[in-house]
């Protein structure tokens, strides 16, 4: 398939080109610079337009734009950022796909289990309704935005945990591991989705090529895993102690909003639509998974 990507050129998007271009398929980009390659197209998604020729070529259109989460503190100005470039993209890629002569058979519109806020005791999957806070107010703009195209084309929208790789979410928790930094945030029993950058690849993928798979996806591990067996998986895994405990005012004081919607937020989410449709996990042992991240396999 003829895969065309906006936001390619991140942690996930570059290892799915990667994947991607691995099983057969040709990739595209929709990139902020100047073209590089015979398959790239400048793009501002501001302006609401995006190269007609550009989705036109795609099979399938995947939509990861948006200003990072990771950055911190969550100024006003920020949040405005968080909000605003996620719908400016996605709404420049709706139109285009409505206004396509031959729209593509997909779109893959980025999200975040953040849709789900706070819910501590609670099993949840896609059909669970979305919680409180800022973050799952952001989710469910983005997803309505990008559900504006299911007249014309199936639309997936992928709700993304911690992908445990070597950047994105895990990266300062890596960083202040290796320092003898290790620290369990807050009470530590909170539950923490995650997925292995692996599997956020295949099931972007298994959802590209599997037409039953709609609406949104779940990208996390079958797995139950608290905060606490994450840092404390990766401190093990770099021989590194797990002494620090960082109570949840002190996690406040730099981080304001962000501790609350990130690190200090229960949520145990199931992957029920990838399993329901057949789709394999690689990785499913946190301990595991660690390891070969720190092995350089994750990718």
């Amino acid at each position: 398939m003829r895969i065309l990507l906006s936001g390619g050129t991140g942690m996930i998007g570059s290892a799915l080109q990667r994947v991607a271009e691995r099983e057969g398929h040709e990739t595209g980009l929709l990139v902020r610079r100047e073209p590089r390659a015979p398959r790239e197209w400048r793009w501002d998604a501001s302006t609401g337009r995006a190269p007609a020729e550009a989705i036109e070529w795609a099979d399938a259109v995947v939509n990861l734009s948006g200003a990072s989460i990771g950055r911190v503190p969550w100024t006003r100005g920020y949040r405005h950022e968080l909000v605003r470039s996620r719908m400016e993209a996605t709404r420049a890629l709706v139109s285009a796909i409505e206004n396509a002569q031959e729209p593509p058979s997909v779109m893959i519109s980025g999200s975040a289990v953040g849709f789900y806020g706070d819910r501590p005791g609670e099993l949840l999957d896609e059909t669970s309704g979305a919680g409180h806070g800022f973050l799952a107010h952001l989710c469910r703009r983005w997803e309505a935005e990008a559900r504006e195209a299911a007249e014309t084309t199936r639309v997936v929208t992928i709700r993304t945990g911690l992908v445990l790789a070597d950047g994105g979410a895990l990266a300062p928790l890596m960083l202040a591991t290796r320092f003898g930094l290790g620290a369990r945030m807050g009470p530590g029993t909170q539950v923490w989705p995650w997925i292995g950058l692996a599997d956020e690849v295949g099931g972007i993928l298994h959802a590209i090529t599997h037409e039953e798979v709609s609406g949104p996806v779940n990208l996390v591990a079958p797995a139950r895993s608290t905060s606490e067996d994450v840092t404390r998986a990766l401190a093990e895994a770099m021989d590194r102690p797990h002494l620090l405990a960082l109570p949840s005012w002190l996690l406040r004081l730099p981080l304001g909003p962000a501790a609350d919607e990130v690190l200090l937020l229960s949520q145990h989410i199931a992957p029920g639509a990838l399993l329901g449709s057949g789709y394999e996990f690689a990785m499913t042992d946190l301990d595991a998974t660690i390891s070969a991240l720190l092995r350089g396999e994750e990718r």
